[in-house]
């Protein structure tokens, strides 16, 4: 029988990478595991736009890390940290198709005991979010600094993150 590893921790990157600007959750985790080694009981998933179906992830984490593109009104190419209740609240503000689902994966993961004991989400106001696969220069120029703080992150719950 296949039994599914025990993570602690989930990194998820999430968004539309046919949506230019929108697609930076998956670029984040991309790079993220390009340029580090990711600890045994850390999971990094590319979410997409899979949105409910991502809660069989949730189940026995603890730490649910979350990279999206958010609607902040602010200037593009701004980043944000979110944690905890905060998060739900924030995702509520849609941008894309996407996020109709996380909001509802995090609902149902309260009702089903699968809560995550902290959230923490990093996020960016994008520049666009006409079709296409590139993200914007603005946006493209902050990927380093959001894998920097995903893995600060991780580094603050306790995982050991090596280049």
């Amino acid at each position: 029988m296949f039994e599914k590893p025990a993570y602690k921790t989930l990194v998820l990157g999430v968004g539309n990478t046919l949506m230019s600007d929108e697609g930076v959750g998956v670029h984040v985790i991309e790079r993220l595991l390009a340029g580090f080694v990711i600890p045994e009981e850390v999971q990094v998933l590319d979410g997409g736009v899979l949105g409910m179906d991502l809660l069989y992830y949730l189940e026995g984490i603890e730490n649910l890390l979350l990279i999206d593109t958010v609607e902040t009104r602010k200037e593009p190419g701004t980043i944000i940290r979110l944690e905890n209740d905060e998060v739900p609240a924030f995702l509520s503000m849609k941008i894309s198709p996407h996020q109709v689902g996380v909001p509802d994966m995090l609902a149902a993961s309260r009702l089903m005991d699968l809560y995550p004991k902290r959230i923490v989400l990093w996020g960016i106001q994008p520049e666009w979010l006409d079709m296409g696969l590139d993200v914007s220069p603005l946006v493209e120029s902050k990927i380093d600094i959001l894998v920097h703080n995903v893995v600060a992150q991780l580094k603050d719950w306790g995982h050991a993150v090596t280049p």
